[in-house]
């Protein structure tokens, strides 16, 4: 911004001082305390430092805040605590007590940020005359941005002058004694962070309260509406001149001298994690590359990588996966991501299903299904069969059957089976609500590829390994396995890498699980390579199985499960002769329950409106009845009107005595 004299300085005071648009900057190690030979352990990694060293500062962002506390004496300080970024406390930004004099020393000390919270007040301790403008001492002075006119530097700035908004310019070289202005507003700790925190990296503010109530709020409520002073420490990714990325804390103890100007950064190659490599353009494909660190440590699956390795990547594309689970109750739960192309070979294994539902969803995918039970059910009503253990059924279609609950037809949903008996088939049916437990009968020894066993059945499907891929990367986890789950299929991003000194076996490099940096060397001018001729199964843990199931998930939610016990719905109720319709009005009326029948002579549907109380909601209820049979029906429903013409007429006699009394007391 304006032309600054190569200083030395802390690598804390050069990151606080840092606009991260200028990044990259290219920094030279001056001097520092060493400890053990100058070797420091840093997230996992050894780094060495020497003075002369040069590093490339390519990102920092706020690892933790020191919070200085003060008590009622300023100059009384209380031992340092750490806060984390995210902390919900709410802070008033405390204004510097000590002059600039000049408006270039306030642009080099506080960040002007696009935005409102970005702005800067101060105000000036004499009148300033500007153009034709006249400022007051005392007089509060907005400065928004910084603005370069014919090589010259200014600050825009705004201030009210009898009640009128003026904009106008000062010059960086314009002198003075100018404060900051008090501000009253309440900030979050990130915006402190983003917005007050000075170029030196110090400011005071206020605690005036905790937005949540939990422990920090315990931990910290003695020092709400207390000062602090806010020191940000900085996570600081870096890369090696010949070396690997790697992360520093900007409160090391190391001096520096910021010499991007005066440095060849051609010097530094190219450093990307897998995530960074899958963000190139296609045209910048194929190209090789170095692996900075080893993936054991990350991914198991990938062991054959290692640090120092150089390969080729081909390109980057979406690619399929099959998520799959070991059923095993022996030992921990183990889950695979299986490629599409994996050349091993499966044979199916018998499902479990819990409910008579599970069988109707599973008759969906499947021509032919048969069943054995293994727990018994034992059904209440008689247009249901029982189940016992050992009974084989060939399912056979869903249907809804009409059953008698308590006088009452209802209807419930039900899976028709053929039950296996002495070489014989009886037509069985069973609810969907029903619990028990069938485990699969299967008669198949065929040996199916992956995508043979996604093109002819859906999943979930049973399976085991019969032969191993003898293609893969290293050895075939899958071949030890039990018996496999298939769950679902998923779309995922891979690089197709090869290494090399061996370009003709490529294989899918997981972009979101495998954490690893690359230094580009260079374009590749050989034969790329579009498909793997290797396959790669990947093994799991359980955070990565959620995160990979999650998105299939939202699209194809599981239908919904009947409930344990039936929810009858569709009811007849009782059928109304004609002749009771006008009681049946005047009760309702009257506020009683009422009944209206609507009927015609030769309807095989009857229509029956039902209201329960007064000003209560009606419901419309349909039950197809036969006149022609069902006279167990016919009977039940002549008993209930004969006890409902019962209760008309009783009510009816209420109201008879009732009139006659408000007749003898008029």
């Amino acid at each position: 911004m304006w032309a600054k004299e190569m200083m030395t300085t802390t690598l804390q005071k050069l990151i606080q001082s840092l606009d991260p648009k200028t990044l990259p900057r290219i920094l030279q190690i001056q001097s520092g305390f060493y400890h053990g030979g100058s070797i420091y352990e840093l997230h996992g990694n050894e780094v060495s430092f020497s003075t002369g060293d040069v590093i490339k500062v390519t990102s920092f962002s706020v690892k933790k805040v020191l919070a200085h506390f003060f008590t009622s004496n300023e100059y009384s300080m209380l031992p340092t605590m750490e806060l984390p970024p995210d902390f919900p406390g709410l802070f008033r930004a405390v204004a510097d007590k000590n002059p600039y004099h000049s408006i270039e020393e306030i642009i080099q000390t506080l960040h002007i940020g696009p935005t409102q919270y970005g702005h800067s007040y101060f105000y000036s301790s004499a009148d300033l005359q500007v153009g034709d403008i006249t400022i007051g001492k005392g007089t509060n002075i907005m400065l928004h941005a910084i603005e370069n006119s014919a090589g010259a530097m200014s600050a825009k700035c705004k201030v009210i002058v009898k009640g009128t908004l003026k904009s106008f310019c000062l010059p960086l070289t314009c002198t003075g004694e100018f404060f900051e202005c008090p501000d009253e507003r309440i900030y979050t700790l990130k915006e402190i962070l983003d917005f007050k925190i000075p170029k030196n990296g110090l400011r005071k503010v206020i605690l005036t309260d905790i937005m949540e109530n939990c422990d920090s709020k315990k931990n910290y409520h003695t020092f709400i509406n207390e000062m602090m002073i806010l020191n940000p420490i900085y996570d600081i990714e870096a890369q090696m001149q010949f070396g690997s990325a790697m992360h520093l804390l900007s409160d090391l103890d190391v001096e520096v001298l910021d010499i991007t100007e005066h440095f060849n950064s051609k010097i530094f190659t190219e450093t990307l994690s897998t995530q960074e490599v899958f963000e190139k353009n296609t045209s910048e494909f194929p190209f090789i590359a170095q692996i900075m660190d080893d993936l054991v440590k990350h991914c198991k699956s990938y062991r054959f990588l290692q640090g120092g390795k150089k390969v080729i990547v081909h390109k980057k594309y979406q690619a399929d996966r099959i998520i799959a689970t070991e059923t095993r109750s022996d030992t921990p739960t183990r889950h695979f991501l299986i490629p599409s192309n994996y050349k091993g070979k499966f044979k199916r294994r018998p499902r479990m299903f819990s409910t008579v539902y599970d069988l109707k969803i599973a008759k969906k995918d499947m021509s032919d299904l048969h069943v054995v039970a293994t727990k018994p059910f034992h059904s209440l009503h008689k247009e249901f069969s029982s189940i016992y253990v050992g009974d084989m059924f060939q399912v056979r279609e869903s249907q809804s059957c009409e059953i008698i609950h308590e006088s009452k037809i209802t209807i419930v949903d039900a899976l028709e089976c053929s039950k296996m008996e002495n070489k014989a088939q009886n037509i069985v049916k069973f609810p969907l609500y029903a619990e028990g437990g069938f485990i699969e009968v299967v008669n198949d020894d065929k040996q199916y590829y992956l995508m043979e066993l996604c093109k002819h059945f859906l999943l979930p499907l049973n399976v085991k390994v019969s032969v191993r891929d003898l293609f893969t990367m290293g050895e075939d986890i899958l071949a030890n396995t039990s018996v496999l789950k298939l769950e679902e299929q998923i779309t995922d991003s891979y690089l197709l890498v090869s290494f090399y000194d061996n370009p003709e076996e490529a294989w899918e490099l997981p972009v979101l699980r495998s954490k690893l940096y690359f230094q580009v060397l260079g374009q590749y001018k050989g034969e790329a390579f579009s498909v793997p001729t290797r396959t790669n199964t990947e093994e799991i843990n359980e955070e990565e199985y959620y995160m990979a199931r999650r998105y299939e998930n939202n699209f194809q939610a599981p239908p919904p499960r009947p409930p344990k016990t039936p929810v009858y719905v569709n009811t007849a109720k009782m059928l109304l002769k004609n002749e009771h319709l006008d009681e049946a009005s005047h009760l309702q009326d009257i506020g009683q329950k009422n009944t209206t029948e609507v009927l015609g002579q030769n309807d095989v549907h009857k229509v029956v409106t039902l209201s329960e109380e007064k000003g209560s909601t009606q419901q419309v209820v349909t039950c197809k009845v036969k006149k022609e049979n069902n006279q167990d029906m016919q009977k039940t429903i002549e008993n209930i009107g004969i006890q409902f013409q019962n209760t008309i007429l009783k009510f009816q006699s209420e109201i008879d005595i009732l009139q006659g009394k408000a007749a003898e007391e008029q």
